[in-house]
């Protein structure tokens, strides 16, 4: 059966147009569904009754580059933003500044000026043409509330000290003045080593996730709830964490995971996050909140033929919050990211011998069974590895 065609279907006297923006397209989870998403969006042209105009941004990344390469060159246009003058960055850059920067000043009651047109020319100059680095650098400081000017000389007084420099460095110093600031100065040298201990266990399970998780969830796959609600309080800087319980944490840009995975860029071990170890720590809660949650019939149906469509999905959701939704389809994933070996009777055995069903019943109740037909192929695959490495 032919795929709906909604917009050729349109029936009007009068020609319609539109635009669509498509951001982030790099950031889609699966590479076929790139090049899909591309090459419908190249069919726009056909249309009759409809003038659709497309704006769609993204990183180079190798599924888009194709996905494009596939478009005769007459049917898209390119716009490389490494390509623009560096004058028109660095006006746009300042217009921001001054427009965010007014806004603290009056939310804080500072001098109508502040911070100057030099403190602005200033902080331009050092994000060196870095949207990023001028958004978080804003937040930064206006986060600081009572301290906001203590955090724009902070920032100020970093070493950034040639433009020259790599803009990455720029990026980097940016971070990691962010999180060295959210360790209070009066913590005691134990206070001290907990709290940056918690921040790199929940920092680090953020941006490894293959799926974003809301600060409640994150909290009770982790068995972690109230460390999650306070370590997130000191990080809205560099996290979107929304007011609503049910909303999904997210990275304000993805230039953060880069950073904290980063031995070389996040130079502070305080911080700096072991991208399998992370990878470690979410395959071990997968399989405990799994373990502690799964039971036979966990839908209680009590008859085992009935079928997915005839359950209500609120008592599906009930049954299996997101929590255990996530750790049912991912749980596989992190085990092979983290590359631990597998053996006899470890974790990955017993949990197999005394779940697998439970697991397998869960993915049919979230629409997830081929999920988990991969998954099992991977994790044979998986395990003839690891008994080669041991070997």
């Amino acid at each position: 059966m032919a795929p709906p065609r909604p917009l050729s279907a349109v029936e009007t006297g009068r020609s319609l147009s539109y635009i669509l923006v498509a951001d982030a397209l790099d950031e889609c989870d699966d590479e076929n569904n790139i090049r899909i998403i591309v090459q419908l969006l190249a069919k726009a042209r056909s249309l009759e009754r409809v003038r659709l105009r497309v704006f769609l941004t993204s990183r180079p990344e190798v599924p888009v580059r194709y996905g494009f390469f596939q478009i005769p060159n007459a049917e898209h246009q390119d716009f490389v933003l490494h390509n623009i003058s560096p004058s028109t960055v660095n006006h746009d850059i300042t217009l921001f500044f001054e427009y965010n920067l007014q806004l603290i000043a009056k939310e804080r009651r500072l001098c109508a000026d502040w911070p100057g047109t030099e403190i602005i020319l200033q902080l331009v100059r050092r994000a060196y043409g870095l949207f990023i680095w001028a958004a978080t650098a804003s937040r930064f400081i206006h986060d600081g509330r009572w301290f906001a000017n203590k955090r724009l000389e902070t920032i100020l007084a970093s070493d950034s000290s040639s433009t020259t420099t790599a803009p990455e460095k720029h990026l980097d110093e940016i971070y990691t003045t962010v999180l060295k600031n959210s360790i209070h100065p009066n913590y005691t040298d134990g206070e001290r080593k907990e709290y940056c201990e918690t921040s790199k266990y929940i920092l680090g399970s953020v941006v490894v996730l293959f799926s974003p998780l809301s600060a409640c969830s994150l909290g009770k796959l982790l068995h972690a709830t109230e460390s999650v609600d306070q370590t997130l309080e000191d990080f809205h800087t560099i996290l979107n964490v929304p007011e609503g319980k049910v909303d999904p944490l997210r990275l304000h840009h993805p230039s953060f995971r880069d950073f904290l995975l980063n031995k070389d860029r996040c130079s502070d071990t305080n911080f700096w996050v072991d991208e399998k170890q992370a990878h470690q720590i979410l395959v071990d809660n997968c399989i405990k909140l799994i373990a502690i949650s799964l039971t036979q019939d966990i839908c209680g149906v009590g008859t085992p033929g009935r079928l997915v469509t005839d359950i209500p999905r609120s008592q599906v959701e009930r049954s299996l919050p997101p929590e255990l939704q996530y750790a049912c389809v991912y749980w596989t994933q992190h085990l092979q990211k983290s590359c631990a070996q597998l053996n006899d009777n470890d974790q990955v055995h017993q949990f197999l011998q005394d779940h697998l069903l439970h697991w397998l019943e869960a993915l049919g109740w979230i629409g997830k069974v081929p999920e988990g037909v991969h998954a099992i192929i991977s994790l044979e695959s998986f395990v003839s590895v690891s008994i080669l490495l041991a070997l």
